[in-house]
């Protein structure tokens, strides 16, 4: 049905659709000082507006407005249909303490008493 409107409105409408979809999302990337709203995002990758982002690769940080989330390591990017497709090889998520190099028991004591 799109087909039989004229091309400006086929391109207010788009731009329409693609800012709701920033509007909806909290979601952003950042790479270096750079954000760049998300669009689409799910489990091996996300959508970016391609008009605003360069072709990315390599590790970008990703945001949910103030909260940082995750770290992707982005292997492949295209442009399709005025959105830039990011493809991730993993994902990792952002912890708020360091990792842990040994296994801790769930019975462990929380803390010892000094003699006294």
């Amino acid at each position: 049905m799109l087909e039989f409107l004229s091309k400006e409105i086929r391109e207010g409408l788009e731009m329409a659709r693609k800012r709701d979809l920033k509007r909806k999302s909290r979601l952003r990337v950042q790479v270096g000082h750079a954000v760049f709203p998300i669009l689409r995002f799910w489990d091996e990758g996300f959508a970016l507006d391609a008009a605003l982002t360069p072709s990315l690769r390599g590790l970008v940080d990703v945001y949910d407005g103030a909260n940082h989330i995750f770290q992707c390591l982005i292997v492949a990017s295209v442009a399709e249909n005025g959105e830039l497709i990011c493809e991730f090889k993993r994902s990792t998520a952002v912890l708020d303490r360091p990792a842990l190099d040994y296994w801790r028991d769930e019975n462990a004591p929380v803390g010892y008493l000094p003699r006294g």
